[in-house]
């Protein structure tokens, strides 16, 4: 299985990634690897973990409180959504 998710946080990007994968953890998801990509100037970014139940995605960037979405997509889709946000991230 693959997941992409939504995240918002009012904290900066060290503190929202260590957010996000405690989140995961509190969902049930065991880390086996995980990363974090963002732009120093951008208010979002994009934390990727390998997981015992699949591959997640999670897009975050700033809002008032912290929060997380998640929704089951296809390998493809998982794909498309990394890609397209790191194309994002690099400003290509």
């Amino acid at each position: 299985m693959a997941y992409i998710g939504f995240a918002r946080s009012s904290y900066g990007p060290a503190k929202t990634y260590e957010l996000i994968l405690e989140e995961l953890k509190k969902r049930g998801f065991t880390i086996e690897f995980s990363k974090h990509h963002w732009m120093g100037d951008a208010p979002f970014g994009l934390v990727i973990a390998e997981t015992d139940k699949g591959k997640i995605a999670i897009r975050w960037n700033l809002g008032k409180e912290f929060s997380v979405r998640l929704e089951e997509v296809s390998e493809e889709d998982w794909d498309e959504f990394v890609e397209d946000t790191l194309e994002y991230l690099s400003g290509d």
